[in-house]
């Protein structure tokens, strides 16, 4: 995939992310009334939310939710503002991730009511795709983006954290029991999809190829 986004000319790169949104689709139409896996792991779990890890998955949920898109997107303002006069490829770059990093994060808002499934229990809002799932996909998403352009020698980390903290929050959710498995697999599905949609018409896909970032005109 990683090759593809450096080499791959954008059809190849919308095909995948027409693919991702095609499956996305469809499992928002599957498992509207939940699917039998979705049940069985929302009766084994149980009432293990209100415990010790409930508790943890509570503060993860904080830590990795809603606002930390919101902070990325003002950091990435900040510093497109500040190297507008001083570095005018940068701050440009900056900006177009930042736009990247909303279309993700906005799926959510456009989609839910689409398919209004209900939560695994009583609690408000609806339930796919997942919120939290999305907002860590999407940063982490936008974040990879910055350091291929920025920083390729940490792309791969990048991805690796990106990955892990998409894991982590998706199975807080779950733990949570505020949503269901597909939840967050729909998440992922259309936070990638919509990325690379994103990503290619503001000409950040293709990747870079050569190992330094954006090369600076000051």
């Amino acid at each position: 995939m990683l090759s593809q986004l450096r080499s791959e000319p954008r059809t190849g790169v919308l095909a995948t992310a027409g693919a991702l949104l095609a499956a996305f689709v469809a499992l928002g139409l599957f498992a509207r009334n939940g699917t039998d896996l979705d049940l069985r792991i929302s009766d084994a779990l149980a009432d293990t939310w209100q415990g010790p890890v409930g508790t943890v998955a509570g503060f993860l949920s904080l830590v990795l939710g809603p606002y930390l898109p919101i902070a990325a997107a003002v950091a990435l303002a900040i510093a497109a503002a500040v190297d507008w006069r001083r570095d005018r490829l940068r701050a440009q770059l900056f900006g177009r991730v930042l736009i990247v990093l909303v279309a993700c994060r906005l799926t959510t808002v456009v989609t839910k009511p689409l398919f209004g499934r209900e939560r695994p229990r009583e609690y408000p809002d609806l339930a796919f795709p997942s919120g939290h799932t999305t907002s860590v996909a999407a940063t982490g998403f936008a974040a990879i983006l910055l350091v291929a352009w920025l920083i390729p020698r940490l792309l791969r980390t990048t991805i690796v954290v990106t990955v892990l903290a998409t894991i982590v929050i998706a199975a807080c959710r779950i733990v949570l029991d505020v949503h269901w498995l597909t939840d967050t697999i729909g998440a992922v599905l259309v936070v990638t999809g919509v990325g690379l949609v994103t990503a290619v018409l503001t000409g950040l896909i293709p990747l870079p190829g050569r190992p330094t970032g954006v090369q600076s005109r000051s």
